[in-house]
């Protein structure tokens, strides 16, 4: 395997590598759950947000930087993983706090590590997150690539 990001032209719900796939994407602090890639996820499981939500409402552990896995199919999971803060702009710029993403990576790096799993995820953070792919990138690399995972990014056309 290279050591490098695969970027691949397609749907990051149809995981494309054999074997185990975490398909990862920022999700808010707010239990808001209803634009961007999100409305992808839930269109095909019903779980990843049906989990999402009932943890949000149990308030336990729903903070920034934290990591909830959801075993979507057999071979699948999806990784809620909080990077954002609210939706909205504000005196802080966009929603995205990088530091939150290097934390949920970090986490999934192990996640990944523990099932053997390949990663799958569109340019995360970079949408309604308000992110910038150039400060993503390296924390993808740090935190998994470095590490041996094999992460493939997809860009829906």
């Amino acid at each position: 395997m290279e050591n490098k990001i695969a970027y691949i032209n397609g749907d990051a719900t149809s995981p494309q590598a054999k074997g185990v796939k975490i398909i990862a994407h920022i999700c808010n602090d707010i239990g808001g759950w209803g634009k961007g890639f999100v409305l992808a996820v839930s269109k095909k499981w019903s779980e990843p947000e049906k989990q999402y939500r009932a943890w949000y409402n149990s308030k336990e552990n729903f903070t920034l930087g934290e990591v909830q896995f959801v075993q979507a199919e057999q071979y699948i999971y999806v990784a809620n993983m909080i990077g954002q803060k609210g939706i909205k702009p504000g005196s802080q710029g966009p929603p995205i706090r990088y530091e939150a993403v290097e934390a949920c990576l970090s986490k999934l790096a192990q996640k990944a590590a523990e099932l053997n799993a390949s990663v799958h995820m569109p340019r995360i953070g970079c949408g309604l997150a308000g992110g910038r792919w150039e400060k993503i990138e390296p924390l993808i690399c740090r935190a998994l690539i470095e590490k041996g995972v094999e992460v493939f990014v997809y860009d829906y056309k």
